[in-house]
């Protein structure tokens, strides 16, 4: 049973946004009160979707999954995981472009210059899930890479990133001119009306609500894949902050990083919230970093960390021939670039298909928490400009301020791993973990769940 009832946060949580969940032995009553409907009415049936499976040993992630076709009709289906604004909705999305065609990949928050590419065409895109993938043991079979299927009839799509006509045109057009009605939060528009995706209510005066959306019927999304899929690949998003000489953060990943399994496991263990995070609304700016929980998930789920943390490297175990990247999305450094790396990484990775990199085509990171970066990107004949691969060369910024900001991520992952060493851990995960509170490199994470990452591995 789902009760949905926004206006009783006030008069008994104090204004805060709660989802109260009562598990008798025969059934379940969850008590939605938020700011609106949607998200808590949601993520209590993400919750149930987490706890059955915690009892029967499977997972429903939290991502988006899309199959990835290029020009030369080679198909790659990825899966990108993260925190509430980790780019997962955007993985769907198709790449922006400026009214010229060219693509802006960034903008320097310092000099204010602009790097751009051309990209004559851009790959076409299946979606496959928006949110919530579910991978349940009867669809994996034994199957050596991550099968899921979506696990939602409907999409609940955030639009605050469309501020004007023209920026997402095929989810404006959906918007604009349905084939059935729909069902829109947060935006100015009168039952029966148009609504224009853009024209968000505001909070108070001046200030737009930062969490408008538009619940989407799946089957009104266009070339969307039905039924479970194979991953080829899992990236994680992480909101990154501007980081330069006097904004000494965290925001030191590159456009794409390579992770062996282990190191892929310990991102989806701290799960960093990151940057400006549109989800997240605190009385107090801060740009410290916060977690989302195991999974990025653990704000909907209702049993134990560690079981949660043991499913996870179980899944992972279970499925050796999916990979794993961690791309960044906001700012590069000291480049503003938005979800462009995302889109890059997803049309580079889809025309390298099922090739594996070359030890010799890529480098260590500084951070080994960082995994490997690819030493270029080349995209149909464009290179990727060096600044967006070699944060530390900025010279907006430089070697002291990217120490500075793997200092940051040390720190941050110390304090979130320290929790997932009880008893129940699983011996390997135990391992993981105190092998990177040791200062583990990236040959030792190879290591700990042998993999083949790269050609010379044999396979």
């Amino acid at each position: 049973m789902l009760f949905v009832a926004p206006p009783f946060r006030h008069t008994h949580f104090g204004g805060k946004q709660i989802v109260v969940h009562d598990r008798q032995a025969t059934h379940q009553e969850i008590f939605a009160y938020n700011l609106y409907p949607g998200p808590s009415a949601k993520k209590g049936v993400y919750s149930i979707l987490l706890d059955k499976g915690e009892h029967e040993g499977w997972i429903t992630n939290h991502c988006s999954a899309v199959a990835v076709v290029t020009p030369y009709e080679n198909q790659l289906i990825l899966m990108h995981e993260g925190a509430s604004g980790g780019g997962k909705s955007e993985m769907t999305e198709h790449i922006h472009r400026m009214r010229d065609g060219r693509v802006l990949l960034g903008c320097n928050v310092v000099t204010k210059e602009e790097r751009t590419l051309n990209l004559p065409e851009a790959c076409h895109l299946q979606p496959v899930a928006d949110d919530m993938a579910c991978a349940h043991p009867s669809i994996q079979g034994n199957n050596k890479r991550l099968i899921v299927a979506d696990a939602e009839n409907g999409w609940f799509v955030r639009v605050d990133h469309i501020r004007r006509y023209g920026t997402a045109p095929n989810l404006e057009r959906l918007c604009i001119d349905p084939p059935e009605p729909l069902i829109f939060l947060n935006h100015y528009v009168v039952p029966g009306g148009t609504c224009l995706s853009w024209e968000h209510i505001e909070d108070a005066p001046g200030k737009p609500c930062p969490n408008p959306r538009v619940i989407l019927p799946r089957r009104m999304i266009e070339g969307i894949l039905e039924g479970p899929q194979r991953v080829d690949v899992r990236s994680f998003g992480v909101r990154c902050p501007p980081t330069h000489k006097d904004s000494q953060l965290y925001g030191i990943l590159a456009m794409l990083h390579v992770l062996s399994p282990a190191l892929a496991w310990l991102w989806r263990l701290v799960a960093p919230r990151g940057h400006a995070n549109p989800s997240i609304q605190t009385q107090k700016k801060s740009e410290k970093m916060e977690s989302e929980g195991v999974g990025s998930y653990w704000a909907f789920a209702t049993g134990r960390r560690v079981d949660q943390a043991n499913l996870l490297l179980r899944q992972i175990l279970d499925t050796p021939d999916t990979r794993y990247v961690l791309i960044p999305n906001q700012h590069i450094g000291a480049w503003k670039v938005g979800f462009m790396a995302e889109w890059m990484a997803r049309e580079y990775l889809a025309r390298r298909g099922s090739a594996k990199f070359a030890r010799e085509q890529v480098s260590e990171a500084i951070c080994p928490l960082l995994g490997y970066i690819p030493n270029q990107l080349r995209v149909e004949g464009s290179m990727i400009p060096r600044v967006f691969l070699q944060v530390e060369e900025q010279l907006q910024g430089g070697m002291e301020v990217y120490q500075e900001g793997a200092r940051q991520w040390r720190e941050f992952f110390a304090d979130e791993l320290k929790q997932f060493l009880v008893p129940d851990l699983d011996p390997l995960g135990k391992k993981i973990i105190e092998a990177c509170l040791d200062g583990a490199h990236q040959e030792d994470y190879r290591h700990l769940i042998p993999h083949p990452m790269f050609r010379e591995d044999g396979m």
